[in-house]
Formats: C-alpha cells, sequence, structure tokens
C-alpha cells in the first residue's frame, strides 16, 4: 500500500489488529527486513511496516533525508491511517528516525523501542565511513559498499547460521537506488544528539541491544545513557546487530511483553 506525502509516495504494510506497532527499518534496508519478525507480532496487535523514504519502494525526497523528514512521514501515515498512538520500533536508523519522532511528536507515543539503535550523534570515525560511501555511490558502484556492510549487521559466529537471511538483507540493500542511500546517510551525519529526549523518559523507552553487535559496543553504549525509570534495557546475547532475526522469537516476546505491560 502507498500514501501521498510531499509529492511523492511511502510504501507501507499493514496488518494484524490491536494495539499499533510501527517497525522502522535500517540503513540499507527496507520494510521487507522485518518479514517473519512482523508476522509473529501480528498475532498479537496491529503491525505496520515502512519503506522509509528512498528505500524500498518508496520514493526519493531530495538530497537530504533528515531524521526529523523522515519522522514526519510517520507521523504523516499515522494521521492518514486515523490512528492516535502507536509503539515505534526503530531499528539501528529507524532508531534514529524514532527518536527525532520523540522530540516532535511524543504525544502520538504509547512507547518506542531502539533496536540495535543510540541516541548520540556520528562520531568523526563515523563521518568519514559515511563520505567514503557517499563517493563510491556517487561513481556508481554501490555493489562495493553494501555487501560488508550488511555481513557485519549479523554476528560472525551467526553468518552460516543465517546465511539465507544475509542473502535476503544483501539482495534488499541492492536494490536501493543511488540517491537514495546518499540521502539517507547525508541525514544521518547531521542528526545531532537525542541523548536529552531519551534520558527525559517522556514516554517509555525499549532499549534492545546484541552482545555480539559490530556497529554498538554493547556495554560501552550502556554506561553513557542514564535510563529513566519507565525504560528497560534488555541484551540479546546471541546476537549481533539484527536481533529480530538473529533471536527473532525471543525479540518478538520482549517487545510484545513491553507493549502489553504499558498500555495494561
Amino acid at each position: 500500500m502507498f500514501f501521498s506525502y510531499r509529492g511523492g509516495r511511502i510504501h507501507y504494510t499493514d496488518s494484524g489488529k490491536g494495539d499499533v506497532i510501527v517497525l522502522l527499518h535500517g540503513y540499507l534496508e527496507s520494510g521487507k527486513v522485518w518479514n517473519g519478525f512482523s508476522e509473529k507480532l501480528a498475532q498479537s496487535f496491529r503491525v505496520i511496516t515502512v519503506d522509509q523514504p528512498g528505500c524500498g519502494l518508496s520514493d526519493v525526497f531530495g538530497e537530504v533525508h533528515s531524521m526529523e523528514l523522515m519522522a514526519a512521514a510517520i507521523k504523516e501515515l499515522i494521521d492518514y491511517l486515523n490512528i492516535k498512538k502507536v509503539f515505534l520500533t526503530g531499528h539501528s536508523l529507524g532508531g534514529y528516525v524514532a527518536l527525532a519522532f520523540l522530540e516532535l511528536f511524543p504525544d502520538r507515543l504509547s512507547g518506542y523501542c531502539l533496536f540495535h539503535s543510540q541516541p548520540f550523534p556520528d562520531s568523526s570515525a563515523a563521518l568519514d565511513k559515511r563520505n567514503r560511501e557517499i563517493e563510491i555511490v556517487k561513481v556508481g558502484k554501490k555493489n562495493l559498499m553494501y555487501p560488508d556492510n550488511v555481513i557485519r549487521m549479523f554476528a560472525t559466529s551467526n553468518l552460516e547460521k543465517f546465511s539465507a537471511a544475509l542473502q535476503r538483507s544483501k539482495d534488499i540493500a541492492s536494490k536501493i537506488p543511488g540517491d537514495g542511500i546518499i540521502a539517507v546517510l547525508k541525514g544521518m551525519m547531521i542528526r545531532p544528539s537525542r541523548l536529552s529526549f531519551m534520558e527525559e523518559g517522556k514516554v517509555p523507552c525499549l532499549w534492545i541491544l546484541g552482545l555480539m553487535d559490530n556497529y554498538i559496543p554493547c556495554d560501552l553504549i550502556q554506561k553513557q545513557v542514564n535510563l529513566p525509570s519507565n525504560a528497560r534495557i534488555v541484551v540479546l546475547k546471541n546476537s549481533g546487530h539484527m536481533g529480530f532475526i538473529e533471536e527473532e522469537e525471543l525479540s518478538a516476546k520482549i517487545v510484545s511483553d513491553f507493549v502489553i505491560k504499558i498500555s495494561s
């Protein structure tokens, strides 16, 4: 399904009934990455997945896709669907969008989940890496960039076990247009710290990390955030950066239990 946004279209799926969970994918992904996980959640909840601007079947909206632009797209989608409040679950990049949504539209959230994500801006090393990726994509060689990024999303010890999921993630990444990749990279590079909004605790927060994450240092990042009393942190011991695949059943239960708790 599609809805209109700023002169273009955003693709989304909508399944199940009950409290609403919106799933936001990460960098080099589309809503398809949630397949399986979303089906489990849809047994008990209404689940919406979104192809974020420039990804999947959604259009590109200019040269920079800021986190604020992508958060506004989600707000317009839930307005379009006449939904008052949602539980926003953001994977990696999707977590950055969820935090922008938290800042801009906190009254539309029942809660949110940062799934292998964090509230800080890019480090200088991350900025350098993103600039290199932009140059690679600009010269039409994105195929030299995305395979390694996707491989590193999975824990090294899980690569063989999840070889089919890894290939699916590569296939998803291969179909993202170059201008979409660049717009998202530029948007991530300019995002500010949203630590204060996370620590403020206006709405309940579920923070899921992977012990074997190649992108987010699990132990170090926890020490940098003072979580509010309405937050819960969970570390998936057998996951890298893709816990909703690497530990799908456990992850679905963690999210389900949290949503049920905050809605009761």
